[in-house]
């Protein structure tokens, strides 16, 4: 994560903090078009590392709206690390929505939206069948996961929490 920041740092992104070792990080940029970030740190990490690999970035409004709009809020379901947010890169389409069918899940409780997929997994996390790789796959999109925890600190780090 050390040479990920200063990689960043040296493409010209600034206040640049990262956040545990699974690529969150919190920039600034002049450039509001997350597209073309994402593209430009996805180029960068390839030209620097020799990694191909996808690159989803969420501003502090999103990130803060995400959580607020949370259907899952009870505190004995965020205390004991059962919610997650499957940030997605693009909006999917209605039949791809069909495809994620709450009975193939009984131990997870999830809704979908335009830019995540809220998930409470009821057994926590490691029993979870839905993952984000199945996610992927049945909406047709890239995505990643966070905890709560994670989308919290993130959201601190960006001054926003």
């Amino acid at each position: 994560m050390v040479d990920l920041r200063a990689m960043l740092a040296k493409m010209g992104f600034e206040a640049v903090k990262t956040y545990i070792q699974s690529g969150n990080v919190v920039f600034e940029s002049s450039e509001t078009n997350t597209q073309i970030l994402e593209q430009q740190i996805k180029e960068g990490i390839a030209k620097t590392f020799g990694f191909d690999v996808p690159v989803l970035i969420k501003d502090s409004t999103e990130l803060f709206a995400i959580l607020r709009e949370s259907p899952f809020q009870k505190e004995e379901d965020l205390a004991s690390n059962r919610i997650y947010y499957v940030l997605l890169k693009t909006v999917p389409d209605k039949e791809s929505m069909a495809n994620l069918d709450q009975r193939d899940y009984p131990n997870e409780h999830f809704v979908v939206t335009s830019n995540c997929v809220y998930l409470n997994c009821f057994l926590g996390a490691g029993k979870a069948k839905l993952n984000n790789n199945i996610i992927e796959r049945k909406l047709k999109l890239q995505a990643t996961t966070r905890n709560h925890k994670t989308m919290v600190k993130l959201l601190e780090l960006s001054g926003q929490g």
